[in-house]
């Protein structure tokens, strides 16, 4: 007996749709339908999976995306520490500079022998094979260095700084105090004290020394100072003195020309006058006095003593 067939009809009597051909065309056939539910299962799947993996791309995308800015990040802000560590050295090879100069002056000042401290040469050190294991040495570790260094340097340019200032004040201590010949390459001719009065007069006292010279010859300033007088002194002729503080002036007289005025700041080894026979005098020479708190006294105790040549020359 043959099974009645279902028939879909519109209101015109004839298949709707193509949906209603397919359903018809399923009733005729079941394997068909279910070769065509398996086939829409499988795309349904494929289109599945195709979604899971480009949201695993997406994820591992941002994920390295975080890791390169996170990178950026790490140089960026080792740069910057790079960059303080140089400006911090910079600031540390100006301060080690200064105090190499410093070192140099005081070397000059304090009279320290050629090469003794040589400031620009890095001095060498050492030391046995490094035992344990070796570490990397941190950023910090480096700042905290470098802070104690900046110290360092800063005490030792203010202990520099304070025997500068000392050996400054020594030094013009020392050019205060006459300490060198008022004339060059010349002997001296006469002495400190009592002795024969060269115009024949007998025995008088000299209040100073006299040194040979030429006319024209340069007299020099024995010690830094400022010119007290410059004129004509009776029988001193044309004379210079210089008051070097402390209680010390020294005067030089019988000059053929005065080169210096009242009042002028001279220092020691200056020009002062050209030698001559100004005065109470027999001939060309420099006549020399040191005054010694408004006392006469011996120059030699200055100038040194042996024969008739000054120790120490100009």
């Amino acid at each position: 007996m043959t099974s009645p067939k279902i028939v879909i009809k519109t209101r015109g009597g004839k298949h709707s749709s193509v949906l209603a051909r397919a359903l018809a065309l399923f009733e005729d056939r079941p394997a068909i339908a279910l070769a065509a539910t398996l086939a829409l299962g499988a795309l349904v799947g494929l289109g599945a999976g195709a979604a899971t993996g480009l949201a695993g791309d997406a994820v591992l995308q941002a994920r390295l995306e975080a890791q390169e800015a996170e990178l950026a990040q790490a140089k960026a802000q080792a740069q910057a520490e790079v960059n303080a560590l140089a400006a911090r050295m910079a600031e540390l090879q100006a301060q080690a500079t200064r105090l190499n100069a410093l070192g140099e002056r005081l070397t000059q000042m304090g009279e320290l022998a050629d090469g003794e401290f040589d400031f620009q040469e890095t001095p060498g050190v050492g030391g046995d094979e490094p035992t344990g294991p070796v570490q990397d040495v941190r950023i910090d570790q480096v700042n905290a260095e470098l802070q104690m260094l900046s110290g360092s340097f800063d005490q030792a340019g203010k202990q520099l700084g304070v025997l500068e200032s000392l050996l400054f004040d020594q030094q013009i201590q020392r050019d205060a105090v006459p300490s060198r010949l008022p004339i060059q390459n010349r002997y001296i001719t006469s002495g400190f004290g009592t002795r024969n009065d060269p115009f024949g007069r007998g025995r008088a006292n000299h209040r100073g020394l006299d040194f040979s010279a030429r006319v024209g010859d340069p007299v020099l300033s024995v010690a830094d100072g400022v010119v007290k007088f410059a004129g004509v002194n009776g029988a001193y002729g044309n004379v210079v003195d210089i008051d070097h503080g402390n209680g010390y002036v020294t005067r030089y007289a019988h000059n053929s020309r005065l080169t210096v005025r009242q009042g002028d700041l001279v220092r020691a080894g200056q020009e002062i006058a050209k030698a001559g026979s100004t005065g109470r005098s027999t001939g060309a020479h420099v006549h020399f006095e040191v005054w010694e708190n408004g006392v006469a006294v011996n120059p030699r105790k200055f100038l040194g003593t042996g024969g008739n040549t000054p120790v120490r020359r100009g």
